[in-house]
């Protein structure tokens, strides 16, 4: 097991392009990473039913979660992770 550090450290590695997990998370291979803000032109659903074809979009940057069962979702840290002391870099396997 690698160091374990507090959420204030997470955020900066986040930041820092790292991906991170908590040894109190009880999901086999779960991971946060930061996704960077960036902005496009709407072309596909599901945005084109919201918004005209080449409208410019900005997406503010956010937190990414792979879920135990391979999928992606948004994420925001609850009171326990923020408060958490065992924060992780996430070693992918290659």
């Amino acid at each position: 097991m690698g160091e374990e550090f507090d959420f204030g450290c997470a955020l900066k590695l986040l930041k820092a392009g790292k991906c991170l997990t908590r040894k109190g998370w009880n999901g086999s291979g779960m991971y946060c990473f930061l996704v960077p803000g960036s902005e496009f032109q709407v072309s596909r659903p599901p945005l084109n039913v919201h918004f005209s074809e080449g409208t410019t979009i900005k997406y503010r940057p956010h937190i990414d979660l792979k879920t135990a069962d391979g999928s992606i979702a948004t994420w925001a840290p609850s009171n326990s992770d923020a408060l958490a002391e065992d924060w992780m870099i996430f070693e992918k396997a290659e």
